[in-house]
C-alpha cells in the first residue's frame, strides 16, 4: 500500500479526531460559558433562581438576639431559632484562621472563589478511582451555608431540578461556583472567613464560632488554644462524627489531622505538635447553651413575652434579627438574689419536711391543721397537665386515664441535694413536687423604677411558673400600709392611739358585721399608736383605722401607688384578703421610697439593631400618687417595724445586723405579711437605694405549716430579703450608700410618738391574719 493510500485510509480517523477536538474546544470555550450564563440567569426556568445581589449583600442568617445587664454581662444564650452570635474577622484570632486554612482551603487567599488546582485534583481522583479529598473552597461552602443551594424552595425550583440525580448535583455545584465568585466580588477575604465561621453549625444548638467556643470551652473565639481551634475547625468535615462530647476519639483524631496540616503549612511548630497531639481534649468547661442554664432564667423567660410584642411593633424579629437588648438588671444583685433564695429556701424546705414527717400527716390541711379529705384526688390531680392531656386523648371516664396516670416511668426529679434519677408514676410525681415550698423575689430601684433582680422561683428547670408576676396571692398585712397611708393623707398622725380590743363594724351590707380577731387570737387591751400597731400588725387597730377612712378611699390609695389588681371596696381588704402579685407590691412600696411619685417598674432600658442603631429607649411612666409628706411618714412608720415589730431581726444581735436600733446612720423600713393558715408569707424592705420583697408559700393554699408562727413572713420570706441586703451593701463595687430617709423640710405632722399622744375612739375593727414576732 502506497503512502498516499495509507494517508487516504487515515483521513476519516483524523477527521473524526479533529471534529472531536473542535467539539471539546467549542464546549470549553463556548458551551461551558454558555451553560454558566444559562444557570446564572435561569434560562427558561430550567435551573432555578439564584439569590439576588441584594440578598448576597444582606444574607438572612437568623441571628441570635442578646440580652445584657446594666453592668454589661450577657444573660444566657439569648433568643434564637439558631443560637448564632456573629463575630468579626479580628475577633477570630490566628489559631482559628490558620486551622481553617490548613484543614479546608490553603489557597483561600489566592483564588477567586474557585480553586482550579483542587478541582483538577478531584477530577483526576474520580477518573483514577483514587479520590484525593474535596475541592470546595471556603467561599463555596459559605455559599452553600448561606443560601441552602441544595434545599430548593418550590418557588425557586427549576424545570431540570429533580429530573436526574447526576444533573441535580451538577446544577447545585454550578450554583455554588457562581455564588462563591459573586461573594468574592462583594466581600473581602477577611469578611468571607468571618461569615463562614458565623454560619456553620457545631452541634449542641451552637451555630457560629462564638456560640461553639462558649459551649465547648467557655471561651471567646480569639481565646481558643491551637488544639481547641483545631477541634472546632475539624468538626466541619462531619459535625456529629467529630463532636468531642459524644465521639472524643474521632474528634481527637480529626484534631490531630488538622494540626498536622498546620505543621505542613508552617502555622504550627513540629515540636509543639508532638506535644499537643497526645493531649486529651479538655471539656471541663463544656456547657450546652439553653434557657435552663445561666443567670436570671425566670427573668429571661418572662422578658421574652414582652419583647416579642415590643419587637413586633418595632418591625423586628426577636428570634432572627440579632438585636442587642439592654436590661436594668444588675448581674451582681441578681447573683446575690439567687444565692439568697437558694440558701433560705433550702433551709426552710428542710424544716417543712422535718415537721411534715414528725406530724405524720398528709400535705393538704385546713386552718386547724386537719387533713382535707380527698383533696389530692379531687382537686390536685384533675388540675395537673398530665391528667388533662390524658382526658383529652381518652375521655374522662376511660380506664386508660387511670392506667397511664399510675404507670411507672423513668424520671429525673428535683431535690435540694441535686437531681435524682428514679422511677415514678405521674400520680407519684405530682404528689412529690407539691411538697416543695415555692418563692418569688424582686428588687427595684425606687428612684427610677428599674428592676435590679428578679427570681421567679426555686428552680427554673423543674418549676417554670413565675411567682413574681403571675403568682397572685393574698398579701396579708403587707396591704396595711395602704390603709394607714390613707389615714395619714386625711391628716391623722401616726402617733394617734387606739386600744387593742375586740371590734364589730357594720359593713353596710344589711346586718353583716365585720369582727376580725388578732393573729394570736386574743386582744391585749393596751393603748398603742398607729405606728406601733402597724409595726406589730395589730388587726384590731387596723380595722378601726379602716372604719375611719372607709374602704373606697383605701382602694383609691392602693391604685394610685401602684396596685393594678381588682380590689373591691370591702372592709376586709384592710387585712390583705385580695390577691396581688409581688410585682405590684414592689411598685407600690417604691412609691413611698420615691417621695410619693409612682414609677411603673420596668426592665428593658434600650434595644439596638444588629448594626448598633438604637431602635427603642424606655420612657419611665410616672405619676404623682401622694405628696412627699405622706410618703415620708409611711417610711417612718415602716422603720418602726424594724425597731419594734416583726422586722426586728434585721438589726437584732445574732441575726442580720443591717442597721442599729435607732437607725441613725442607715434607714430601713419594712413590712411583713402572713395570711390565714400561714399559707403565704411576705416581706418587703425599703431603703433609699432598693426596695426588695419576697413571697413564700405552697403551690396550693392548703399546703402550709401546721403551726402558724412557723409560716409567718418574718420567718419564711424575711431571710431571703435580709441576706440579699447584706450582700449588696457589703459589695463595694455596687457603690450603695447607707443613708437615712430625708425628712421633708416643711413637714408639720408629729411623728415622734414619744412626744405626742392623742387618743381616738372610732368604731370597731379587725383581724384575719398576720405577723407576730
Amino acid at each position: 500500500m502506497t503512502a498516499t493510500e495509507k494517508l487516504n485510509k487515515r483521513r476519516p480517523i483524523l477527521k473524526k479526531i479533529t471534529i472531536a477536538l473542535w467539539v471539546v474546544f467549542a464546549l470549553c470555550i463556548i458551551g461551558f460559558p454558555t451553560y454558566i450564563w444559562a444557570v446564572s440567569n435561569n434560562l427558561n426556568n430550567w435551573f432555578g433562581n439564584l439569590p439576588s445581589y441584594s440578598q448576597l449583600e444582606n444574607p438572612d442568617q437568623n441571628l441570635t438576639s442578646l440580652l445584657f445587664t446594666a453592668d454589661g454581662v450577657q444573660l444566657g444564650s439569648g433568643y434564637y431559632r439558631n443560637n448564632r452570635n456573629p463575630v468579626t474577622y479580628d475577633q477570630l484570632g490566628d489559631n482559628l484562621v490558620h486551622a481553617l486554612l490548613a484543614a479546608e482551603d490553603i489557597r483561600f487567599n489566592s483564588h477567586s472563589g474557585i480553586d482550579l488546582e483542587s478541582m483538577f485534583r478531584v477530577a483526576f481522583g474520580v477518573i483514577t478511582f483514587s479520590p484525593k479529598g474535596g475541592g470546595s473552597t471556603i467561599s463555596q461552602q459559605l455559599a452553600k451555608n448561606l443560601f441552602n443551594t441544595r434545599v430548593i424552595k418550590a418557588e425557586d425550583k427549576g424545570k431540570l431540578e429533580g429530573v436526574n440525580g447526576f444533573l441535580d448535583q451538577l446544577i447545585y455545584k454550578t450554583k455554588e461556583w457562581i455564588l462563591s465568585v459573586r461573594l468574592e466580588r462583594s466581600y473581602t477575604k477577611e469578611e468571607i472567613m468571618a461569615m463562614y465561621y458565623n454560619t456553620v453549625e457545631f452541634g449542641n444548638n451552637a451555630y457560629g464560632i462564638k456560640s461553639a467556643a462558649k459551649t465547648y470551652f467557655n471561651k471567646l473565639p480569639h481565646e481558643l488554644s491551637v488544639q481547641e481551634a483545631a477541634v472546632l475547625a475539624g468538626m466541619q468535615k462531619g459535625v456529629t462524627t467529630y463532636r468531642p462530647d459524644i465521639n472524643p476519639e474521632n474528634s481527637m483524631r480529626r484534631r490531630n489531622t488538622v494540626m498536622s496540616q498546620m505543621v505542613k503549612y508552617d502555622f504550627l511548630d513540629k515540636r509543639a505538635y508532638d506535644t499537643l497531639k497526645v493531649q486529651e481534649i479538655n471539656l471541663e468547661e463544656f456547657r450546652q447553651q439553653d434557657h435552663n442554664t445561666g443567670l436570671a432564667q425566670y427573668f429571661r423567660a418572662e422578658a421574652s413575652k414582652d419583647l416579642l410584642e415590643l419587637c413586633r411593633n418595632l418591625g423586628y424579629d426577636l428570634y432572627g434579627d440579632g438585636l442587642k437588648i439592654y436590661t436594668t438588671l444588675d448581674s451582681r444583685m441578681q447573683a446575690y438574689a439567687e444565692d439568697a433564695m437558694d440558701s433560705s429556701m433550702r433551709s426552710l424546705q428542710a424544716l417543712f419536711d422535718q415537721k411534715l414527717a414528725k406530724e405524720g400527716r398528709d400535705l393538704w390541711i385546713d386552718s386547724k391543721g386537719r387533713e382535707i379529705e380527698n383533696f389530692f384526688e379531687e382537686s390536685v390531680i384533675p388540675r395537673s397537665q398530665a391528667y388533662r392531656s390524658l382526658v383529652r386523648k381518652y375521655g374522662s371516664k376511660s380506664d386508660s386515664v387511670d392506667y397511664y396516670m399510675n404507670k411507672p416511668k423513668k424520671l429525673k426529679v428535683f431535690s435540694w441535694g441535686g437531681d435524682i434519677d428514679t422511677v415514678m408514676s405521674s400520680i407519684d410525681s405530682i404528689r412529690y413536687y407539691k411538697q416543695f415550698l415555692q418563692s418569688g423575689f424582686l428588687a427595684t430601684q425606687p428612684s427610677t423604677g428599674a428592676i435590679k433582680a428578679w427570681v421567679g422561683g426555686v428552680n427554673f428547670q423543674h418549676f417554670k411558673y413565675d411567682h413574681v408576676r403571675y403568682g397572685k396571692r393574698q398579701p396579708g398585712s403587707l396591704f396595711k400600709p395602704f390603709v394607714y397611708a390613707t389615714a395619714v393623707e386625711q391628716g391623722y398622725s401616726p402617733c394617734y392611739t387606739f386600744r387593742d380590743e375586740a371590734v364589730a363594724i357594720r359593713t353596710g351590707n344589711g346586718s353583716e358585721v365585720w369582727d376580725p380577731s388578732n393573729a394570736e387570737g386574743r386582744f391585749s387591751g393596751e393603748e398603742m399608736t398607729m405606728k406601733l400597731a402597724m409595726a406589730k400588725s395589730v388587726n384590731s387597730i387596723t380595722a378601726r383605722v379602716m372604719d375611719i377612712v372607709k374602704p373606697d378611699k383605701v382602694v383609691d390609695m392602693a391604685k394610685r401607688v401602684g396596685i393594678e389588681s381588682t380590689i373591691p371596696p370591702y372592709y376586709s381588704i384592710a387585712l390583705g384578703t385580695e390577691d396581688v402579685s409581688l410585682f405590684e407590691i414592689l411598685g407600690a412600696y417604691g412609691t413611698f421610697a420615691n417621695k410619693g411619685t409612682h414609677i411603673e417598674p420596668y426592665y428593658i432600658s434600650r434595644i439596638e439593631d444588629k448594626y448598633g442603631n438604637e431602635i427603642y429607649r424606655h420612657v419611665p411612666r410616672k405619676s404623682k400618687a401622694i405628696n412627699e409628706d405622706v410618703a415620708y411618714v409611711m417610711l417612718n412608720m415602716m422603720q418602726e417595724t424594724v425597731r419594734n415589730g416583726s422586722g426586728i431581726r434585721l438589726w437584732a444581735p445574732g441575726y442580720y445586723n443591717l442597721t442599729d436600733y435607732n437607725q441613725t446612720e442607715f434607714s430601713i423600713g419594712a413590712k411583713t405579711g402572713t395570711t390565714q393558715n400561714a399559707s403565704d408569707g411576705w416581706f418587703v424592705a425599703v431603703t433609699n437605694d432598693i426596695v426588695a420583697g419576697a413571697w413564700v408559700g405552697g403551690d396550693d393554699r392548703a399546703i402550709h405549716f401546721t403551726h402558724w408562727p412557723d409560716g409567718q413572713g418574718a420567718r419564711t420570706a424575711m431571710p431571703i430579703v435580709a441576706l440579699f441586703l447584706q450582700d449588696i451593701y457589703a459589695d463595694s463595687t455596687l457603690n450603695l450608700q447607707k443613708t437615712v430617709f430625708q425628712r421633708p423640710p416643711n413637714l408639720s405632722m408629729e411623728i415622734d410618738c414619744q412626744k405626742f399622744v392623742d387618743v381616738l375612739t372610732p368604731t370597731d375593727t379587725t383581724i384575719y391574719d398576720d405577723d407576730i414576732y
